[in-house]
């Protein structure tokens, strides 16, 4: 990893055509942005232009592309536009979007690289936090899936396919993710599809907008494009590449070697969420630790359930940790024989860590208190027992005069156990 600094682009740029799943024509242009913004897409054509942000926990589908979305409204497709993104090392960028999904151009990624190319590459003054992996991970999905990610100096994917078809077979090879090895090797490849599916899929609502100008269309004997592949590995090259789009949503450049055999956008964000995960338990070192939680919040044993605050960003999130050993009183009663944590028990270390987000937001936080005054669309997922450590995300909403919106998730070992919307007020001690 050689840059030190995000980046943003030097100026707007926009491209349109057909999305390849919906076939509604669209524009989408290309804004620079501030730092820490990451990548948002925005769907001017929707009342109030709702922003969705590029990231794993909007994920809402898998099928065919990667679907984000925030309430109604979704973008559909996104994989090939933050291949681009990520590869080039656009860290920031408000992506406009007057369709539900990108343009699919020729099918592969390199109308996005131009795009880039074209607006220019800018560096900003914040420091860059890459996803420095230390200990490998390993995923299997129960659909065939599998993957194995190593420390690496550099990002780096090795890849296997496999399909029963004369065109493509099996098929391994290793990538440079780096700007230029991604622009080379990775780009031109286009997405692929078989022919015989296509009447299914569109039955679906899906391929609406496949053709033979921005699809590699497979037939019973082989390729049906009058001008062939443009690579004899071009599907593999095509799944690297949508790989890489996929781990963009991670919100910041990865350093790591990931083997892939047989890659899918399902098995791609389960990994994502994994890295994710591994990383916060291994690098995760306390921003706010016991001793100045106990500063912030009145609780004390046995009812403090946050053990220390591995990041932050002042009015927008906090992410806090809780560390479930067989020692806490409530599992002598919950259950014997059968250790679970309440869900309630849950629900409050969420808001503890929202809490801490407040203090933040005030004046004199020393003197105030932060009481929660609803919770809804709370969900349970999993039980929570000893030896679990539960990562609590809670993203803010609105705040306006001492009255704040937050909602919040928790994980454990990636895997989400429990969500709320909470609202809160901060009043006098």
């Amino acid at each position: 990893m050689e840059r030190s600094h995000q980046q943003t682009l030097g100026r707007s740029v926009t491209l349109e055509g057909p999305g390849v799943h919906s076939g509604v024509t669209a524009s989408l242009t290309f804004r620079p942005a501030d730092p820490n913004t990451g990548i948002r897409f925005v769907r001017t054509d929707l009342p109030g232009a709702p922003e969705i942000v590029a990231g794993l926990d909007q994920v809402v589908a898998t099928d065919l592309g990667t679907t984000l979305g925030v309430g109604d409204a979704q973008v559909r497709t996104v994989e090939h536009v933050l291949a681009a993104l990520g590869s080039q090392g656009v860290d920031n960028v408000v992506l406009e979007l007057d369709g539900p999904e990108p343009p699919i151009r020729d099918g592969s990624f390199r109308d996005f690289i131009d795009c880039i190319t074209e607006a220019g590459i800018v560096r900003q003054e914040a420091e860059l936090r890459p996803m420095i992996l230390t200990e490998p991970v390993s995923l299997t999905l129960d659909t065939g899936e599998s993957y194995v990610v190593a420390p690496s100096p550099s990002f780096r994917i090795s890849a296997t396919i496999d399909f029963p078809h004369p065109a493509i077979g099996r098929r391994f090879g290793a990538f440079d993710i780096s700007p230029e090895g991604f622009r080379t090797g990775l780009a031109p490849a286009r997405t692929f599809g078989f022919r015989a599916e296509a009447e299914g899929l569109r039955e679906r609502g899906l391929a609406l907008g496949s053709s033979l100008e921005n699809t590699v269309v497979l037939g019973e004997e082989g390729v049906l494009n009058p001008e062939g592949l443009r690579f004899e590995d071009e599907l593999l090259r095509h799944k690297v590449g949508d790989l890489v789009g996929d781990l963009t949503l991670l919100g910041a450049p990865l350093q790591a070697h990931v083997v892939a055999e047989r890659p899918s956008h399902r098995g791609n964000v389960a990994l994502g969420k994994a890295i994710r995960e591994r990383i916060r338990r291994t690098n995760g070192r306390p921003i706010v630790d016991t001793q100045q939680i106990m500063q912030y919040l009145p609780h004390r044993f046995p009812m403090l359930l946050v053990d220390r605050i591995i990041d932050f960003e002042a009015g927008k999130r906090i992410t806090g940790i809780k560390n479930v050993t067989i020692n806490e009183p409530f599992f002598q009663g919950h259950y014997p024989g059968h250790p679970v944590m309440p869900g309630v028990l849950i629900i409050e270390a969420m808001a503890q860590v929202g809490g801490l987000l407040l203090m933040d937001a005030i004046d004199r936080p020393e003197d105030k208190v932060v009481y929660f005054m609803t919770l809804d669309n709370v969900k349970w997922r999993r039980p929570v027992t000893p030896g679990d450590q539960i990562i609590f995300e809670i993203e803010m909403i609105q705040f306006r005069r001492h009255v704040c919106r937050m909602k919040g998730e928790g994980y454990v070992d990636g895997q989400l156990v429990a969500e709320a919307e909470l609202m809160a007020r901060i009043v006098d001690r």
